[in-house]
C-alpha cells in the first residue's frame, strides 16, 4: 500500500463513530445516543455492554437490536435495516438512524405505601383502618421495544421517576382487593407475609407485563394499625403480662410505701396522707401475716371461703328542678350542703325514682328533714 493509501485508511479510521453508553445514573431505563442530524457513518462502532440492549430505529420503525457485544455497523450486520433501506451492496455513505440503549439491568429498592389508609372490615376488630409500605423490583422484560412502545415512547432519556406512580396504582389497587378478600386478621398478618407477598407478586405479574416490564421482586414489609388502635392493644398486652392483678396490686402497695418512706414531707393533704398511711399499715399488716403464716397461705385455697357481707345500702339520688331545667342527681348530703348555701330549699321541686311526679322537697319526709337545722332568715331592721 502506498503512502497517500496509509494516510487515507489512517483518517478514515479516526473519523469512524464510536456508538456506546456509560451509565452514570441508577434510575435511567433507556437513552437516546446524541447524533447530529441523526447521521451514522458506515463501519461505525456500537458498543453494547452487558445489562443493555442496543435498538436502532428507522425512520419510525423498530429495525435491528443487539445484544451485549461490539459490531461494526455495515450492510452485513444491520440485516433488517439494510432491507428497509434496500441496499444490496455496500455504501459509504452516512445513513440516519436512531440508536436507543435500554438498561436491562434489575432496578432494585423500589418503594410503595397507601397514601390513604385502607377501610377494612377486621374479623376480630370489625371495621378498622390500616396503612402498608413495601419495596420491588423490576427489570425490562426480554422485548424491549413493548416497553418503548407502550411507555417511553420517543423520549431521549426515560427513567424510573416517569414510571413509579403508575406501578404504585397497579400495586396499591391489588393490595387491598387481596388483603380484604383474604380474610386475615390484622394480628395474623405478621405470621403470612411471606406468603401475602407471593401472591400478590402473581396478581400484579400481569399488569406489568403489559407495560413491557418483568416484576421480579415483591415484599410487604409493614401493615400497620391507626394509633389508637394500637395503644388498646399495647394495654390490652400490659394487663395479659401482669397476669394475676391481686398480687400486682399488692406490689404496687408496697411500692408506694417505700416511695412514701424515701419522701416523709409528702406533699399531699393531711386527710389524703392519713387515708395513704392506714391502707399503707393494712396492707404491710396482711402482708406480713402471710409472711409469718406459709402454711396458713398454702392451705387456704382448701378452706371454704368466707360469707361476704351484703353490699351496702345507697342512698336515694334526686333530680332538682332549676329555672325548668332538671339538674342532679344529688343524694341527701349534697342536697343539706345545698340548702345551707340557699340553692335548695322546701318549694324546691324534686323527683326519684319510684314517684309518680314531681312534688316540693318539703312534702317528701327523708327531705324534709334536711331544712330542720336551717335557721330562718332574721327578721327585717325597722327603722329608727
Amino acid at each position: 500500500m502506498g503512502l497517500f493509501g496509509k494516510i487515507k485508511e489512517k483518517a478514515f479510521n479516526e473519523f469512524i463513530d464510536i456508538i456506546e453508553w456509560l451509565d452514570d445514573t441508577q434510575d435511567t431505563i433507556i437513552w437516546r445516543f446524541p447524533r447530529y442530524q441523526n447521521e451514522i457513518k458506515n463501519g461505525a462502532q456500537l458498543t453494547v455492554r452487558e445489562t443493555q440492549v442496543a435498538i436502532l430505529v428507522d425512520q419510525g420503525k423498530f429495525a435491528d437490536i443487539y445484544q451485549p457485544g461490539r459490531y461494526q455497523l455495515t450492510t452485513a450486520n444491520m440485516p433488517i435495516l439494510s432491507t428497509l433501506r434496500g441496499w444490496k451492496y455496500g455504501f459509504n455513505s452516512p445513513f440516519k438512524v436512531e440508536v436507543y440503549f435500554v438498561n436491562t439491568k434489575q432496578f432494585l429498592n423500589l418503594k410503595w405505601g397507601t397514601k390513604n389508609p385502607i377501610m377494612l372490615r377486621d374479623p376480630e376488630f370489625g371495621p378498622i383502618r390500616m396503612r402498608a409500605f413495601g419495596t420491588y423490583c423490576f427489570k425490562v422484560s426480554n422485548d424491549p421495544t413493548k416497553f418503548i412502545k407502550n411507555v417511553a415512547g420517543t423520549e431521549g432519556s426515560f427513567t424510573t421517576e416517569g414510571i413509579q406512580e403508575q406501578l404504585r396504582n397497579f400495586i396499591i389497587t391489588k393490595f387491598t382487593d387481596h388483603l380484604g378478600e383474604s380474610k386475615i386478621a390484622a394480628l395474623d398478618i405478621a405470621a403470612n407475609l411471606n406468603e401475602y407477598s407471593a401472591a400478590l407478586k402473581d396478581n400484579l405479574q400481569a399488569d406489568f407485563e403489559e407495560l413491557g416490564i418483568e416484576l421480579t421482586k415483591f415484599l410487604v414489609e409493614n401493615v400497620s394499625l391507626p394509633e389508637e388502635v394500637e395503644k388498646a392493644l399495647d394495654k390490652r398486652t400490659g394487663m395479659g403480662i401482669i397476669g394475676d392483678m391481686g398480687k400486682y396490686t399488692q406490689y404496687q402497695f408496697a411500692d408506694a410505701l417505700k416511695a412514701g418512706a424515701e419522701n416523709p414531707s409528702g406533699g399531699g393533704s393531711p386527710a389524703g396522707d392519713a387515708m395513704g398511711m392506714g391502707m399503707g399499715f393494712a396492707m404491710a399488716g396482711q402482708m406480713a401475716q402471710q409472711m409469718m403464716n406459709p402454711q396458713n397461705q398454702q392451705t387456704q385455697p382448701l378452706q371454704q371461703p368466707p360469707v361476704a357481707p351484703p353490699p351496702i345500702p345507697q342512698p336515694k339520688m334526686y333530680y332538682i328542678a332549676v329555672d325548668g331545667q332538671q339538674t342532679g342527681p344529688f343524694d341527701p348530703t349534697q342536697l343539706q350542703q345545698m340548702a345551707l348555701q340557699g340553692q335548695f330549699n322546701r318549694q324546691s321541686l324534686v323527683w326519684t325514682q319510684g314517684m309518680p311526679a314531681w312534688e316540693a322537697a318539703g312534702t317528701i319526709g327523708e327531705l324534709s328533714n334536711l331544712f330542720g337545722s336551717i335557721p330562718p332568715p332574721p327578721p327585717p331592721v325597722s327603722p329608727e
